[in-house]
């Protein structure tokens, strides 16, 4: 594949200390107690995190609203994470990946938590990606995010442009390695408020087999069924009754997790967020080949522990390779789920590239589709 080549470089935060001591990046921000950097249009405003790579807001300026996830707790830079000193995270492994999270983080080459022997090496939840240092530049319309994963031997680089209500995502990966890897590759999309209202956020996706999480996730607090097989929309529950995820729960308490096959019958898919109350329309569209699953993570006030402490309410649409939380050996010894494969081949040496498109804009109804032009146009029906 042709294509500007990523060098690599040492620029993981870990090696390159706190953020004091890292260059600053053209159009440098500070966004919520982070560097950042934004691009702009007189329709979107995207704001994407140097360290994590974390894009932060797609705020919708008619509305003033980004229907993106951020963390009612405080935000710090993951290369200033102690574990000794910021307990409010809580005492988990993942605590240094949701200090610093937000909005859509990058998964990246694994979905969810690494084996006994990766973690003793220092690979974190969702590999490196969401807590590494990027080089970030922006020129006011493109953002461009750059970065090596050293320890997954993964060169890396997103481009967000801007234009109209889309923001267009192009994305490579390039093998530093000799040898092929399987890896997991998901857009890790979170909604949270004021977009996320319980009771009223609607959802369309382009989904039809699915399944709950088949291994104990929530300590299995959740309301789900686990390992139950449905067709989307209707998750089936412990109680017997079903949860329509075409509509945000109006519950008080719930959680859980569900893997979406995505309809081989369409060459794009797609998911659609709409809020009632502001009429704004959000969703991602990106090309079914690439990302054949979609899950769906919901957290509902149940998760009591720190930083969560009964007050999350967040709704992941993550979009990827991979349809389950599972280390990279159990991801690759299932193999196949519904007769789709869990994971993605990146060859030797080589560099794979996908692009996608996210948009918001205001709409009177909620569609039933979405169809992207592949540029900066996205069509409803």
């Amino acid at each position: 594949m042709r294509g500007r080549d990523i060098t690599p470089r040492r620029n993981s935060a870990e090696q390159r200390g706190p953020p004091g001591g890292a260059p600053r990046p053209r159009g440098e921000i500070t966004f919520r107690n982070r560097r950042a950097v934004q691009a702009e249009n007189d329709t979107l405003r995207v704001t994407a995190t140097v360290e994590g790579g974390h894009v932060a807001e797609i705020l919708h300026k008619p509305t003033g609203v980004s229907p993106l996830w951020i963390p009612h707790w405080e935000s710090i830079e993951p290369s200033c994470y102690d574990p000794a000193r910021h307990l409010q995270y809580g005492a988990i492994s993942e605590a240094r990946l949701l200090a610093g999270i937000m909005g859509h983080n990058l998964c990246l080459d694994t979905f969810g938590m690494p084996s006994d022997a990766e973690a003793a090496a220092g690979m974190p939840v969702h590999g490196e990606a969401p807590v590494a240092l990027y080089a970030a530049s922006s020129d006011g319309r493109t953002i461009l995010l750059e970065s090596v994963f050293e320890r997954a031997q993964i060169g890396f680089q997103r481009r967000i442009d801007i234009e109209g209500c889309v923001a267009r995502f192009t994305e490579t990966l390039q093998n530093l390695s000799p040898s092929d890897r399987p890896v997991a590759w998901t857009q890790h999309v979170t909604l949270g408020p004021p977009f996320l209202q319980p009771g009223a956020t609607r959802f369309e996706v382009s989904a039809t087999r699915s399944k709950v999480i088949d291994t104990v996730f929530n300590d299995d607090l959740g309301p789900q069924k686990k390992g139950a097989e449905f067709l989307w929309p209707l998750c089936p529950l412990k109680n017997g009754s079903t949860s329509d995820f075409r509509v945000f729960t109006s519950e008080p308490v719930s959680g859980g997790f569900t893997a979406h096959l995505m309809d081989p019958a369409r060459e794009q898919a797609f998911f659609l967020a709409w809020s009632p109350a502001t009429r704004l329309l959000f969703g991602y569209v990106w090309r079914r080949e690439d990302f054949p699953w979609l899950c769906r993570w919901e957290e509902n006030h149940l998760r009591t522990a720190p930083p969560w402490n009964g007050d999350g309410l967040a709704c992941g649409m993550e979009f990827g390779v991979s349809p389950l939380l599972e280390p990279r050996r159990m991801m690759v010894e299932r193999g196949r789920l519904f007769g789709v494969p869990t994971y993605r081949w990146l060859p030797a040496r080589e560099r794979i590239k996908v692009e996608y498109c996210a948009f918001a804009a205001l709409s009177e109804f909620m569609p039933s589709s979405a169809i992207w032009d592949g540029a900066n146009s996205v069509s409803f029906e």
